[in-house]
């Protein structure tokens, strides 16, 4: 069984950086971002660590890890939004309060996936995957990006239905944004590895691979604990997507993750865009997708709305989703049960 919070149109939201934070001379951005949040009704509860940043964190690992847990205790607090990802967030793991993590929302990517998936894992409570707070500063959200409140808002036994993007992010450029933020050039083209069209579903886990891969082998990524308390008998439809890795450390992960067990009885992978897939000796991430779709007997599709080419559809760790990707489009439905 899952556990799914609710955000409520008033809710009050903690801003809290367990992995990094925000240096002075980018707080306008934060600044604002949480103006945006009171804008739509939202009061906000800001933590010390999303105004620092020195040594690659925020502030030393106990302290994220005991802000988090102060803003995990507060009953009011109904989500809590890191303003973005980073580099260190494994180090706070051991000082996080597991046997009190409430009912309540998290959202992020990249580093912060570590805490998302070792969550879901471990207390069988829903966790969401998707934007960071620094990138609602703008006048307005794209489509994509602005689901976050309908998704988070659901309610359990509810469907929450997304779409892929019209179209992406290639590069980042935090002098040249547009209203959205995002500068949205490249046309969305979602793609399989069988070249046809392909139906998945399953409970969805998953998240940043240059982050998530380290919790194989301690008791934060016990994947297999998860499915027998949790979800017994069903299957899990994994998203992945690399930020930073290439092909062949891509390709030493995925086997990594296999060799651990992750993949055992997985209906299905999904892979978001990555602007560090370059071939390696003529060795193409296509190939990897292939390999591993042939290995494990599964579809696989990629370049989805997923990571750090924006913008990413919010995806449930712990939801149960049916996905359909045809002609390059893909439709996300998402059920809380």
């Amino acid at each position: 069984m899952i556990r799914y919070p609710i955000l409520d149109e008033k809710a009050t939201i903690g801003i809290t950086a367990p992995s990094s934070g925000i240096p002075k001379e980018m707080h306008g951005m934060l600044e604002s971002a949480i103006q945006n949040l009171k804008d739509e009704g939202y009061s906000v509860v800001s933590g010390d660590t999303a105004w620092t940043q020195e040594k690659a964190k925020s502030a030393s690992a106990r302290k994220r890890a005991e802000e988090f847990n102060e803003m995990m205790r507060d009953e009011s607090i109904g989500l809590i939004f890191p303003p973005w990802g980073g580099e260190l967030l494994i180090e706070t793991l051991e000082y996080i309060d597991f046997d009190n993590i409430r009912g309540k929302w998290i959202l992020g990517y990249s580093d912060i996936s570590f805490l998302l998936l070792a969550i879901t894992l471990n207390r069988g409570i829903a966790t969401a995957h998707g934007t960071g707070l620094i990138d609602l500063r703008g006048e307005e959200s794209d489509e994509t990006t602005g689901k976050w409140k309908a998704v988070l808002s659901n309610k359990e036994g509810d469907t929450v239905i997304q779409y892929s993007s019209e179209k992406y992010q290639e590069d980042w450029d935090y002098d040249n944004s547009t209203p959205h933020i995002f500068i949205l050039t490249e046309e969305t083209y979602w793609k399989t590895v069988s070249g046809h069209e392909e139906k998945l579903e399953g409970r969805l886990l998953g998240g940043c691979m240059d982050a998530i891969r380290h919790l194989i082998g301690t008791s934060f990524g016990d994947v297999e604990s998860f499915k027998e308390n949790h979800i017994p008998d069903e299957p899990i439809l994994w998203y992945l997507e690399n930020c930073e890795m290439s092909v062949v450390e891509l390709r030493r992960t995925l086997v990594h993750m296999k060799l651990a067990g992750w993949f055992k009885d997985a209906s299905a992978i999904m892979f978001g865009r990555s602007s560090s897939d370059m071939p390696v000796e003529g060795y193409t991430v296509e190939d990897v997708y292939q390999e591993l779709s042939e290995e494990l007997g599964i579809p696989i599709v990629y370049d989805i709305d997923c990571g750090h080419m924006p913008p990413q559809i919010t995806l449930i760790n712990g939801a149960y989703a049916e996905v359909e990707v045809k002609g390059g489009k893909g439709v996300v439905s998402q059920t809380f049960r």
